[in-house]
């Protein structure tokens, strides 16, 4: 049970990570001083196998008009994907990626959206950073180094996705510990090294919240674990860059209103350090994030 009492309680755990502060990101111009604001990534998915249908875009017109759409409504990036995470959903190829990645990226920046790609092929990443991407949402680990020179080249922003394995696609449950901080911190702390050795400097680490996490899990067994993730996550700011989290959105908790979850986990997210929220609700998490930033706490 999520309470007052319980929440103090891994607080006082963990005393030294609670107030650490972590650096702004610059991409494109702009700063997002994430312990200030949080900044807002909407979803926009080209591939139909995507679990939340109400983010596919079933078109390149209707892509744009979809990342137009969630930059309006207050998203800060718009991530760009065409191939499902999801372990079960069809692949994609890299040419395939391209294909409709590149002309989704390049309307989106000609009107001035700040554009993610979410990927893991270093092909796909070259292409669409060719074509206006500026944060490359990495959700692989093989393709490290680069995709972190790319990064230098562009001037491009890095989210580290948590992972144990080539890809979001592939896991396999190994790192799936009942307290996954310190493999995290260990695997971040490393890659963060490396990225700036190559001089990808504008950095942020994902959790991997939002993955399958590669074995099998009652729905209750599978968001018990993500909320651990959420609360959690504040002890990662140790490292000093910002955290995203990709929010769940519990389908078998909130049942017919499960598009009131991410804005449930949004809060616990933002609760656990979270600096960066990666959503396919926008509309939905802006007043909730403006709540907990204007609101007192006593």
């Amino acid at each position: 049970m999520i309470s007052l009492e319980a929440l103090a309680e891994l607080a006082a755990a963990h005393p030294d990570d609670l107030d650490l502060p972590v650096a702004p990101i610059q991409v494109a111009g702009r700063t997002f001083d994430t312990d200030a604001k949080a900044a807002i990534m909407g979803v926009v998915n080209l591939s139909r196998d995507s679990t939340y249908r109400s983010s596919i875009a079933p078109s390149i017109p209707a892509a744009i008009r979809r990342g137009t759409v969630l930059a309006a409504q207050g998203a800060d990036i718009v991530d760009v994907g065409a191939e499902s995470t999801n372990g079960t959903a069809a692949r994609v190829s890299a040419q395939d990626q391209i294909d409709q990645l590149v002309p989704v990226i390049a309307g989106l920046a000609d009107q001035g959206v700040l554009v993610s790609t979410e990927s893991y092929d270093i092909d796909v990443v070259r292409a669409t950073l060719k074509a206006g991407a500026r944060v490359i949402n990495l959700t692989g680990s093989t393709a490290d180094d680069p995709v972190f020179e790319l990064a230098a080249e562009f001037e491009a922003a890095v989210v580290l996705c948590h992972l144990e394995g080539d890809n979001a696609r592939d896991l396999d449950g190994s790192d799936l510990a009942a307290d996954p901080i310190p493999g995290m911190l260990a695997g971040f702390a490393r890659r963060i090294d490396r990225a700036r050795t190559l001089g990808a400097h504008q950095l942020v680490i994902d959790p991997g919240a939002g993955f399958h996490f590669g074995v099998p899990q009652t729905p209750a067994e599978r968001i018990a674990h993500q909320t651990t993730i959420l609360l959690n996550a504040f002890r990662l700011r140790r490292l000093g860059v910002p955290i995203c989290q990709s929010v769940p959105h519990g389908f078998d908790l909130f049942e017919d209103e499960f598009r009131s979850g991410e804005a449930f986990f949004t809060v616990l997210a933002r609760l656990g350090g979270a600096g960066m929220i990666r959503t396919h609700e926008v509309p939905g998490i802006v007043p909730v994030l403006r709540a907990m930033s204007e609101l007192p706490a006593t």
